[in-house]
C-alpha cells in the first residue's frame, strides 16, 4: 500500500506531495497529521529553503476532505476530549511556517483544498483547473476554511462561491489574486522552477522575519503597524545575512546568506 503522502528533498526545496490519487487526493487525518510534521520538519536545521506543496496525477491538487462511505465525514466530526481539530493544527503550522511555502495547482481544488491553497504563501496553477468551495452542495458552508478565503478572496465573490458552490477557472482565480501565475500544463514545473530559483537565493533570515511581521501586521491597526514595524528595523538589521547583504552590495559581490 503506497504512501498517503510523499516528502522528497529536491535541492533545498521539500516536496510535499499528497498521494491519494484514486481518492482525488482528499483528505484525511492522516494525510493532514503528516504534511503538518513534514512542514515541521522542513523549517529545522537550515538545509530548506522552500516548501512545495502538490497533488498526485494531473487531475486533482486536493479534493478536500474524504467523504467515501465509512470515513464518517472526518472533517466535520468533532472530539470534544480535544480542544482543536486538526486541520486548524495545520493551518496553524502553515501560518508560523518560516519558511516559503508554494502551492504548485496540478489539477483542480475543491472545498477543504480550497483552504490549502490560500493557506499557502503563493501559488501556481495549470490553465486548465477549477477551483470550488461545493460545501453548500451537501448541506454544508466552508467553515474552517473561510478564514483563509477571507484574507484572499474579494468579499462579494467570496459570498458567490460559499452560497452557490460554483467552480471558477484558473483565469479568474489569477484576476481575483487567489493565484500568482497561471500556465499552460505543460509549462507548470518550469514555471515553479523560476519561482523557487527567485526565493532560493534570497536571505533565509529576511524571509523568515519578513514572514513573520506580514502576518504580524495583517492582524494590527495602521498605528500598531507602524509602530511594529519600526521597532523590527533594528532587529532586522543586525543580523549577520543582513551585514552580508550590506557588504555585498558595496563590493559588488553576490552575497553568501547563512540564515543567521
Amino acid at each position: 500500500m503506497s504512501e498517503p503522502v510523499l516528502i522528497e528533498r529536491k535541492g533545498a526545496v521539500q516536496w510535499i506531495t499528497i498521494n491519494r490519487e484514486e481518492r482525488r487526493n482528499a483528505l484525511n487525518e492522516e494525510v493532514v497529521r503528516t504534511i503538518e510534521r513534514a512542514i515541521a520538519a522542513a523549517t529545522e536545521g537550515g538545509e530548506v529553503r522552500a516548501i512545495v506543496i502538490t497533488g498526485a496525477g494531473d487531475k486533482a491538487f486536493c479534493a478536500g476532505a474524504d467523504l467515501a462511505k465509512g470515513t464518517q465525514g472526518f472533517a466535520f466530526a468533532v472530539d470534544f476530549s480535544r480542544p482543536k481539530h486538526y486541520i486548524v493544527d495545520l493551518f496553524k503550522r502553515l501560518e508560523e511556517c518560516t519558511l516559503p511555502v508554494i502551492a504548485r495547482v496540478n489539477g483542480h481544488v475543491m472545498a477543504g483544498g480550497f483552504g490549502l491553497l490560500c493557506a499557502c504563501d503563493m501559488a501556481i496553477a495549470a490553465d486548465d483547473i477549477r477551483i470550488g468551495t461545493t460545501e453548500s452542495r451537501i448541506g454544508l458552508t466552508p467553515m474552517m476554511i473561510l478564514p483563509y478565503m477571507m484574507r484572499i478572496l474579494p468579499p462579494r465573490k467570496l459570498q458567490e462561491m460559499c452560497i452557490t458552490g460554483e467552480q471558477f477557472s484558473a483565469a479568474e482565480a489569477l484576476e481575483w489574486g487567489v493565484l500568482n501565475y497561471v500556465v499552460p500544463r505543460a509549462e507548470l514545473d518550469a514555471k515553479l522552477d523560476w519561482l523557487l530559483s527567485r526565493i532560493t537565493d534570497k536571505s533565509p533570515t529576511a524571509i523568515r522575519l519578513g514572514k513573520q511581521a506580514f502576518h504580524a501586521m495583517r492582524d494590527m491597526s495602521l498605528r500598531e503597524a507602524l509602530e511594529y514595524a519600526q521597532a523590527m528595523v533594528p532587529v532586522m538589521s543586525s543580523t549577520e545575512d543582513a551585514k552580508e547583504g550590506l557588504a555585498a552590495f558595496q563590493e559588488k559581490r553576490a552575497p553568501k546568506f547563512t540564515g543567521n
